[in-house]
């Protein structure tokens, strides 16, 4: 690798965080699509929706568990370009589906799901690993910019097809995710591997070649050196290493607080807005899901600049603290709705839209990025591939089942009492922040790992202390 020509770190982190698009892209696209497959279609059972909706989010579950455990044997960028590959021909599938093909359709979308599984796992450990820590949280939060990105992109490029006939709309809408595979693969085959995935191989040279990429010229030895001396204490306990370890009590801290935090971004019900928004506009006003894709476009606007918010404060505020603002309003304003429709009887039906978009600017830059950022840092080099799956899988369990069950959650109760339930889970969430998460933000990674908290009363001194 040295005597390749140097890559430029910005080149690095662009690309490093592209896939992101892959994952914005098929949860934006959807969301134009469906109205014009369930006209073309004839869908009209809550279920069979929610099964087309969700069938990425059910693929991705194994695409995500899979993806950590052979990253942490291949490496994390030869799982990104193999998710590239995927997620391009699972585009393809499924703008290719037969008439009525609503079996054929899932099973594509699942297929799908994989490549968007092994992305968000991958990803951001990628991401974090490259990352110093002075910058982590804003280069990690990349990727969200990147999720949010492609999400506008399919929002826009979904409003662009509207006029399209119906039976062609939704084909061309969904096909043309494999655009964004191609680029994430063209431009990934050009990035280095993590350099602490390099020296857990046992490619120390490689490793000093990329980190004098990506880091201060007087960054470089110590942190080799940091790498070098925590990659040596977990081989001499690799061969101990299973799923089962991360349940020791030396990482189960740690892995709890990750995952919870990957499971509760999607049990908040986010994905709910971002696949629905068109049909609970069309509940809410009785005006056609399809003349209402303008919303998502508004929806993905405030998306990015959420995202671009956080890249501005991500490491001039604490991880805990953003977490906690974020899903008290998140929570706020889906249990007002639901308490002002009870007092006032003759409500506006589109204030319920009114706060989903205050929702959606608050997720944008606390849980939305944030999330990713923790996944990537928190978990130590031993089980960071297969923890990060775990927790990805999790993450997108919480997702199928929201995407699952809102339709059908709507068919037997108000919309305003499905998003108080979602309203109450975000407070949950924002509890578990401030008894189960650590702080992380301005640690290395080896000091994060060496820091691990077994107890919730050390975590309690280790926080008063400051540390």
């Amino acid at each position: 690798m040295e005597k390749e020509k140097k890559i430029d770190s910005k080149f690095i982190y662009f690309f490093g965080s592209f896939g992101g698009i892959l994952f914005g892209y098929d949860i934006g696209v959807m969301t134009g699509a469906l109205p014009f497959l369930q006209s073309d279609w004839g869908l009209d059972d809550a279920a069979i929706i929610g099964w087309v909706t969700s069938g990425v989010m059910f693929g991705a579950i194994f695409g995500g568990a899979v993806a950590g455990q052979l990253s942490d044997r291949f490496g994390r960028r030869k799982m990104i370009l193999a998710a590239a590959v995927v997620f391009m021909l699972g585009s393809i599938l499924c703008g290719l589906a037969p008439e009525d093909g609503v079996i054929y359709l899932v099973i594509a979308r699942i297929f799908l799901g994989l490549a968007v599984g092994a992305a968000s796992a991958s990803v951001p450990a990628y991401m974090s690993e490259l990352a110093p820590a002075r910058l982590r949280g804003r280069l990690s939060g990349l990727n969200q910019t990147m999720i949010v990105s492609g999400m506008l992109i399919s929002y826009i490029l979904d409003f662009l097809l509207k006029d399209l006939p119906e039976a062609w709309a939704w084909r061309v809408m969904l096909a043309t995710a494999a655009v964004p595979a191609v680029i994430l693969y063209l431009g990934v085959l050009r990035l280095p591997e993590s350099p602490r995935f390099l020296v857990k191989v046992g490619k120390e040279d490689e490793a000093l070649t990329v980190l004098r990429y990506i880091r201060r010229p007087d960054e470089v030895d110590a942190e080799l050196r940091s790498i070098t001396e925590t990659a040596q204490v977990e081989k001499q306990a690799a061969g101990n290493t299973s799923l089962a370890t991360l349940f020791d009590s030396k990482y189960r801290y740690l892995v709890i607080a990750g995952v919870g935090v990957a499971a509760f971004q999607q049990l908040q019900g986010a994905n709910a807005i971002f696949y629905y928004i068109p049909l609970i506009v069309e509940k809410a006003t009785g005006n056609a899901a399809s003349s209402a894709l303008m919303w998502p476009i508004i929806q993905g606007v405030l998306l990015v600049l959420g995202s671009l918010l956080f890249l501005v404060i991500a490491d001039k505020f604490n991880r805990r603290l953003l977490l906690t603002v974020g899903g008290t309003i998140m929570g706020v304003s889906f249990l007002l709705p639901a308490i002002l429709n009870t007092v006032m009887k003759d409500a506006n039906p589109m204030m319920i839209v009114v706060f989903l978009s205050i929702y959606v600017a608050a997720y944008s830059f606390t849980w939305a990025p944030l999330t990713w950022v923790i996944v990537g840092e928190i978990f130590p080099m031993a089980i960071r591939g297969r923890a990060s799956g775990i927790a990805s899988s999790f993450n997108w369990i919480g997702s199928f089942a929201v995407g699952l069950l809102f339709p059908i959650m709507t068919a037997l109760m108000s919309q305003d009492a499905v998003f108080a339930i979602f309203g109450a889970i975000c407070i949950l969430g924002v509890i578990f922040i401030r008894t189960r998460v650590p702080e992380t933000r301005g640690r290395t990674l080896e000091d994060i790992e060496t820091k691990s908290i077994p107890t919730q009363k050390a975590f309690a001194s280790y926080e008063r202390a400051g540390r």
